[in-house]
């Protein structure tokens, strides 16, 4: 299926099963429609299965989103708890399509946990609860890490995928490999045909076949890839220079951030050192993966300058990684988007796409291990094989079965859709988003940034920028045209995400507030803060909603 009528299978608001082998643009097409769903005023929530990837696509982690954090199992009372946390239900009810990104790496008993949240907060027995639901991903990628004892079960075990019954879209165009013979190779993992003639290919892969490029090591463990590029760096003679990462937001948000961030939160670089690019950014000619090495810094403001392989030389300055949900902003981190390149875990490296790689696989140990590592690179050019165990290039059997049946359901979708009308599609698009209440977009679609999908100013930042002006809450709510509930809304947010602090809206408070604080804080500490209306009868309607709201926005500062 090409990438163009995967997105029109995307817009019609169906379940889909976005697929395909590395390189076939499954991200490309997942930007584009998430592009168009902000064009027509449709709200998505944009989640991954890990942090590494969520921070690629410019979301959050599924477990996050969904209120489910760390559990692996859900009992009424959890489902009860996540159901009565506002923040949570808010999202989860504003929401009308859910992208989970990398959906090879969540294991299916998570995404029932998924599921059944969204059914209960939605108050909705169909899958997700009416949400449309997009998975993307590729199960030949690496598997769900399960907890020592567990069994593992694949997210198209689940429950939730049989009810979802997702529409396959197998993207079969190709964008990264550029070797006829290591394309084939490849290919022949995935349907679990190798054979003594590739082992042999891949033992003749003994150097680059590229000059002045050294290629970064791909390890299987974190400890080899430490002590690696340890030993490289202090093997220069040059001295050293550190960047360190700047955040803001909410404090778990940014702590995740910086967690699941390729650049470290101290980067330390010497001239001659070898580095990688850990984010896109076509305008300025660099991609995640990009090698090349440092050449010096620059003399005004202290950016390494990095040679690339292909010879150009960029200043790499600071970006921004980003949580953004409802187009908003909710926590950011500034780094250098660099990370010392002589060596990577192959874990990091999925999503990657490498000039070259030297790759030791004597020690895998998981199913899809090998294959992440190899279809990293372009073309056995840039492939270095040093190490190599028998079961390597091992693919779960499961999987194999299960990619014949998802080619098979795609090409009867592709079919399905080649018969159609283009006006009836049209008009499929046009239902589907008139029933979420958006409007169908016309002309030429915004491309946005992952992680800057707004453009312009938020809501949140604007009412932002009116409490640091000083503004009162009744000029607030006359300038922006809001009910005074939603700015207050706005204010409990920005103080929780530490975008404000309490000093930034005390001249909106009552004279009598000192009178009137101790009692809103007794009565939260008698019946909770979860929800309003408890503490209004508590207080005996003494004080109206906006003042308790206030009054719960200082109690959950003072929890921190």
């Amino acid at each position: 299926m090409t990438q163009t009528q995967a997105l029109d299978i995307l817009k019609t608001g169906g379940n889909v099963f976005l697929t395909g082998e590395p390189g076939a643009g499954k991200t490309y097409v997942i930007n584009r429609y998430i592009d168009w769903l902000d064009a027509a005023e449709v709200s998505a929530a944009i989640t991954a299965s890990t942090g590494i990837a969520a921070t690629h696509i410019g979301g959050m982690t599924i477990h996050s989103w969904s209120g489910i954090g760390v559990r692996d199992t859900l009992t009424p009372y959890d489902l009860d708890k996540i159901a009565s946390t506002e923040k949570t239900v808010k999202r989860i009810k504003k929401a009308k399509v859910i992208v989970i990104d990398e959906v090879s790496m969540l294991d299916g008993k998570t995404l029932d946990m998924v599921n059944a949240v969204c059914k209960t907060v939605r108050q909705n027995p169909d899958s997700f609860g009416g949400l449309q639901v997009v998975f993307v991903g590729d199960f030949f990628q690496l598997p769900p890490v399960t907890k020592r004892g567990d069994i593992m079960r694949y997210a198209f075990d689940s429950i939730a995928w049989q009810e979802a019954r997702p529409l396959i879209c197998y993207l079969d165009e190709q964008h990264r490999q550029e070797d006829e013979m290591f394309l084939s190779l490849l290919q022949s993992i995935r349907k679990g045909s190798v054979e003594e003639d590739h082992f042999t290919l891949l033992s003749e892969q003994t150097d680059i076949g590229y000059e002045n490029i050294e290629p970064t090591k791909l390890y299987t463990h974190n400890a080899d890839v430490d002590a690696y590029n340890t030993e490289k760096l202090h093997s220069l003679k040059s001295s050293s220079r550190t960047f360190k990462m700047a955040g803001q937001g909410g404090r778990p948000l940014v702590e995740n951030l910086v967690r699941n961030c390729l650049s470290p939160e101290v980067l330390e670089l010497k001239e001659e050192a070898m580095v990688m690019c850990t984010k896109n950014n076509f305008e300025k000619g660099y991609v995640n993966g990009t090698l090349g090495r440092v050449i010096g810094f620059d003399q005004k403001e202290g950016w390494p300058l990095v040679r690339l392989t292909d010879g150009r030389t960029l200043k790499l300055e600071p970006v921004s990684w980003e949580v953004v949900e409802d187009g908003r902003v909710r926590a950011s981190i500034d780094q250098v988007p660099l990370r010392l390149a002589w060596a990577i875990t192959i874990h990091k490296s999925q999503g990657m796409s490498l000039d070259a790689a030297e790759i030791d696989l004597s020690r895998a140990f998981v199913y899809g291990q090998g294959y992440v590592a190899l279809s990293r690179v372009r073309s056995l050019q840039g492939l270095k094989l040093s190490g190599m165990n028998p079961n390597a290039l091992a693919v779960d059997p499961r999987v194999i079965r299960q990619d014949e049946r998802f080619r098979e359901e795609s090409a009867t979708a592709e079919e399905t859709f080649t018969e159609m009308e283009s006006s009836d599609i049209a008009r499929m698009h046009e239902q589907f988003v008139t029933a979420v209440g958006g409007r169908l977009p016309t002309g030429e679609i915004q491309r946005q940034k992952p992680e800057a999908r707004i453009a312009k100013e938020s809501t949140y930042e604007t009412t932002k920028r009116l409490l640091q002006e000083k503004k009162t809450l009744s000029e607030i709510v006359k300038e922006r045209k809001l009910a005074s509930n939603t700015v207050l809304s706005h204010v409990e947010d920005l103080l929780q995400s530490e975008q404000l602090v309490w000093g930034d809206i005390e001249h909106i408070l009552p004279d009598n507030w000192s009178v009137i604080w101790p009692e809103i804080e007794t009565a939260i500490n008698k019946v909770g803060d979860e929800k309003l209306k408890p503490i209004f009868e508590y207080l005996d309607e003494k004080y109206d909603y906006e003042l308790i709201r206030l009054g719960r926005c200082l109690w959950r500062l003072e929890q921190k």
